[in-house]
């Protein structure tokens, strides 16, 4: 059976090895630049640490380098001038596609990205989100193939996309995932000007946030849709805007325009030229 390497052994290698690892699938080892970093994640996922590249790479079938975005070209400059042929190479960005192994065709190996639709916030407990986990991958057809089969047997669902639709597919996560963040932070934020502590804040509206999420998911956002801006509520959109800082401000009206696109579907017939010339945003 195909054994499995790594080169870097931060949140997405560790946790794809122990995954791997804990569902049967061998797992050659790590390579990181720290040595401390692939010795703990040898260890925590019953596999060897490598001293070199060099060394892991020649010990597996499947290379995965989970490096940040930034050196994966750099990492496979030093990858391709080894002998691979008959591997397969893999990196896990969201954000680039596979032709970032340039000249992967002249070294006998094939290539893709697979990328996992999940935030890893830590080396040795982000795992045990990937059995649920929904994963993208494009590249060389045996690549592609090959993944595929190996995570679809465990259990996820694998989709292939173009790899020229990466940069939108990753700014689209990055907005479903950390922007919504942001949006949460702003309100937390507003809640404790009016005296909440940041606890609180959480707190009290925690079933506010949950069923909001949970009706899109349910029933998609058009239908989830609530609030002044769905009413086309100006006066209150207005006292709104009137007790917000410049920043919050011009955040409240490009999120607000975007929800009246939303509200426009689920009213056809309401008029929202009003509403929608009180939160342009100045040029």
């Amino acid at each position: 059976m195909n054994r499995t390497g790594f080169i870097c052994a931060g949140r997405v290698g560790c946790s794809i090895g122990k995954y791997l690892s804990e569902s049967g699938i061998p797992l050659a080892g790590y390579y990181d630049s720290t040595q401390k970093a692939s010795h703990d994640a040898a260890a925590f996922t019953a596999s060897n640490c490598f001293a070199d590249i060099k060394e892991l790479t020649a010990a597996s079938d499947i290379l995965f380098l989970t490096t940040p975005d930034g050196i994966i070209e750099r990492t496979w400059e030093e990858v391709r001038r080894l002998p691979i042929s008959g591997k397969l190479v893999c990196h896990c960005s969201g954000a680039m596609p596979s032709d970032v192994f340039e000249g992967i065709g002249d070294t006998g190996a094939c290539c893709c990205s697979l990328h996992p639709m999940l935030p890893f916030h830590d080396r040795f407990s982000s795992y045990q989100q990937l059995h649920h986990a929904f994963f993208t991958i494009e590249g060389d057809d045996e690549a592609v193939q090959r993944l595929t089969d190996m995570f679809a047997g465990l259990g996820n669902v694998v989709c292939r996309i173009q790899g020229a639709c990466k940069p939108k597919y990753h700014a689209a996560a990055s907005i479903l995932s950390n922007q919504v963040i942001a949006v949460l932070d702003t309100g937390y934020r507003l809640l404790e000007e009016c005296g909440f502590s940041r606890e609180a804040a959480i707190d009290a509206t925690r079933e506010l946030v949950r069923q909001n999420i949970e009706n899109v998911l349910a029933h998609d956002c058009i239908q989830a849709l609530t609030g002044p801006v769905e009413r086309g509520d100006g006066a209150t959109v207005k006292k709104h805007l009137d007790c917000l800082d410049v920043e919050t401000r011009r955040m409240y009206q490009v999120l607000g325009s975007r929800l009246i696109q939303i509200a426009e579907k689920k009213h056809p017939g309401q008029d929202y030229a009003t509403l929608r010339a009180l939160l342009q945003t100045e040029s």
